[in-house]
């Protein structure tokens, strides 16, 4: 299926939108003054360990100190276990591995969210047009998505001899390293070893904190990561930009030069490309069904959820086939919306409980089906005995709703306020309160014009009665900019 790519720059911000037949299916927002840390390598300084969570926190120059665990720590193997190089996590304890003070040479690899810390790991990679670099390891691996088994063991001999038995490293061969001729692998291979080489003379001569390597920036990375066999273009909406990624492509990327485009339309790329619209829905809680049912999305600290109802949506044979018809069409739209979304963490779905287990087999295999084209990793369980999918998706970035929003000041991000008779009831009981208190001349009430007019109305017997309770005299003043829950109360 042809995939397009299209990139808006703005001295701001960087969006890219990856379309498909028209639909967005993936969208990446890069700010300028908070570009993602992802991959950056920093030499850091433990400041403190804590046994208890077998952690440690690292200062890597950052606003917050980022955290390590004891499982990211790569150790070298003892005499007399199998392979050669490092080992993969920690066997001792923390405390026996790093001290407070020490310099460490660490990775991010994940992002701060919300009020934690970057995550750290010591295992460096570094990652190339066609193959990650493993700089502590010395092994080989080929990307699971490379599935043909022949496919794959030729990469792996054709990598290996590329690859000198003296020269210390290993690789992951990638999936666009598939077709990819010696010379090409060879290009990489030295590109990343350059790095590399980089990275270790900075770290002799800098004292942490030191930021040593940055990943590239997003539009570099669209060349690196998000090219595949399907992409038909890249559609580039500013000069300066299409220039540098020309630039960058020709030493580092050459194969998608020829995709490179430069829109120099009068209408805005991703208004003529419907983008705009697509991120306005993709921050709404409920999204639409064609079929006429809808998705509810919450998105907590620890979990999303994801509820599925028919809506108006009746069918035409029993009620059944509405349900199983409505779980499928879910299935894709969940799909597309994990990723427009960038939603992480724990995901809970609950489809339309379905009588058959065939159904329910179908609607699941559809849902795998519509994941696969996903790149970040997940684990989906099958329907629990509650009728719900349980799913993981790695999270390394904000979701989309946490780069472009923060919590409403009005209701404090429950996504609802208190109803006006609910306010006016509360001025009610905070008026006795200062009454009881203060001995004021009068009590003036200032409150937004729908609890006003309340008190103007239906609740006008309980102010007089009030004001006759605690002899005072009780006016009204009404505020348009003021919230539904906001109010004053003014003693004269």
């Amino acid at each position: 299926m042809a995939e397009d790519i299209l990139i808006n720059f703005t001295p701001q911000e960087t969006r890219v939108a990856v379309m498909q037949q028209g639909v967005v299916q993936e969208l990446h927002i890069e700010r300028t003054a908070s570009r993602g840390i992802v991959g950056n390598i920093y030499l850091g300084k433990v400041v403190r360990i804590l046994p208890g969570m077998q952690s440690a926190f690292i200062d890597v120059g950052l606003e917050r100190t980022a955290f390590l665990h004891v499982a990211d720590i790569l150790m070298p193997r003892e005499p007399g276990e199998n392979g050669s190089g490092h080992g993969h996590g920690a066997a001792k304890p923390i405390e026996r591995i790093l001290s407070e003070g020490q310099s460490l040479l660490v990775q991010v690899i994940k992002d701060p969210i919300g009020t934690k810390g970057a995550r750290l790991s010591t295992q460096i990679s570094i990652a190339g047009r066609m193959l990650v670099y493993l700089p502590q390891e010395k092994h080989i691996g080929i990307s699971q998505r490379i599935g043909d088994e022949q496919e794959r063991l030729a990469l792996k001999g054709r990598l290996t001899r590329l690859v000198p038995e003296d020269e210390p490293g290993g690789f992951i061969v990638r999936t666009m390293a598939e077709g990819a001729t010696d010379d090409e692998l060879a290009r990489d291979i030295e590109y990343l070893r350059r790095i590399w080489r980089d990275i270790r003379d900075a770290a002799r001569s800098s004292a942490p904190p030191a930021l040593l390597y940055q990943e590239l920036s997003l539009g570099q990375r669209v060349l690196r990561d998000f090219v595949n066999p399907e992409t038909a273009r890249i559609v580039i909406d500013s000069r300066e930009n299409f220039q540098k990624l020309t630039q960058f492509a020709e030493v580092y990327t050459p194969t998608v030069l020829e995709l490179l485009e430069h829109y120099t339309g009068e209408r805005p790329l991703f208004d003529l490309h419907g983008v705009e619209e697509e991120i306005e829905k993709a921050l709404a809680r409920r999204v639409e069904l064609k079929s006429g049912g809808y998705l509810i999305m919450d998105q907590t600290e620890a979990m999303t959820t994801i509820d599925v109802n028919t809506g108006g949506f009746v069918g035409h044979r029993n009620f059944d086939d509405t349900i199983f018809k409505t779980n499928l069409e879910a299935a894709h739209v969940i799909a597309r919306q994990l990723r427009l979304r960038n939603l992480g963490g724990i995901i809970i779905i609950d489809f339309i409980d379905m009588e058959t287990p065939e159904h329910r087999d179908a609607v699941l295999a559809e849902f795998n089906k519509a994941l696969a084209r996903d790149h970040t990793r997940m684990t989906v369980n099958g329907f629990t005995a509650l009728g719900l999918v349980e799913m993981t998706r790695k999270r390394t970035r904000e979701s989309l709703a946490h780069v472009l929003c923060e919590p409403c000041p009005t209701c404090g991000g429950r996504g609802e306020v208190k109803t006006a008779r609910t306010v006016t009831y509360e001025i009610l009981r905070e008026l006795l309160r200062e009454a009881r208190q203060f001995n004021a001349r009068e009590y003036r009430v200032i409150a937004a014009p729908a609890v006003i007019d309340l008190y103007l109305d239906e609740e006008s017997q309980s102010l007089a009665m009030l004001s006759d309770f605690i002899g005072k005299p009780i006016s009204l003043q009404a505020e348009p900019g003021y919230s539904q829950e906001q109010y004053d109360i003014v003693l004269l």
